[in-house]
């Protein structure tokens, strides 16, 4: 292999806060020295995200073995997830008046055929779902761990504790035609609004026009592009995603 040179588009001190926390963890364990300091140990894990490399291409960029590149990405991975807010977290300081957004997204995944959980007829590939709660201008407050691809918009929020939390709360939720049925907090567009008197066609413009920026969190997701399409296990998925979602906390706060 021939090495060269490259850039990754993230803040420095992005990759100083990660180092810490993964300086954090090990002192915590007591963990014994490693040549590949914390620094180069977060930036192996945020380019293994960013730039969904494979840990060959990984061992070739930081001179490790393959097996350490694993064993360094999964270990940060864990430690970014383990920040990231849980449902009854992220609502805290949200009550009956506020409303948020519901949006699911497919995060396309290798596999043939016949594993049919992993198939979306939806979205006619094979993937796994990730549900997001977001603010009303797309800012993401949870993301859910990730199903397999056929699972039904409603039944994976039902699953997650979505529907019941903000029916507790008295939260509004936004969300599309598939989660008809939800609750009373769940506002949906209309079916046949064509059909239906104008107040009925200016609400799903309306709600249409408050949902959208929803999309705006699953965009800031896959930026970084291992959630483009994932070729690690099915099992690391929903921690890849958690572990992104501390990321651009970071990033919002900074």
């Amino acid at each position: 292999m021939v090495p060269y040179r490259a850039t990754l588009d993230v803040p420095h001190e992005l990759v100083e806060h990660v180092s810490w926390l993964i300086y954090a963890r090990r002192c915590e364990r007591g963990t014994r020295w490693r040549k590949p300091g914390c620094f180069q140990q977060a930036l192996l894990a945020l380019v293994h995200l960013r730039q969904n490399e494979t840990l060959p291409q990984l061992t070739a960029g930081f001179g490790v073995s393959t097996a350490t590149a694993w064993r360094y990405v999964d270990e940060t991975l864990d430690i970014l997830a383990s920040w990231a807010p849980g449902l009854h977290e992220a609502l805290v300081g949200l009550g009956e008046g506020d409303f948020v957004i519901v949006d699911g997204t497919l995060i396309p995944i290798d596999r043939i055929a016949a594993d049919q959980p992993y198939y979306s007829q939806k979205h006619r590939k094979h993937g796994m779902n990730v549900r997001v709660v977001a603010r009303p201008d797309g800012t993401p407050l949870w993301f859910s761990r990730a199903t397999p691809g056929r699972t039904h918009d409603l039944t994976a929020a039902r699953a997650h504790g979505i529907v019941q939390a903000c029916l507790t709360r008295q939260i509004l939720l936004l969300a599309d035609r598939a989660y008809q049925g939800a609750g009373a907090t769940f506002r949906t567009p209309y079916y046949h609004h064509s059909e239906q008197p104008e107040h009925y066609r200016q609400f799903n413009r309306d709600h249409a026009r408050l949902r959208a920026p929803g999309q705006r969190a699953f965009a800031q997701l896959k930026t970084w592009r291992l959630l483009r399409r994932a070729r690690c296990s099915t099992r690391r998925i929903g921690t890849a995603v958690q572990a992104v979602h501390t990321l651009l906390t970071c990033t919002y706060s900074g």
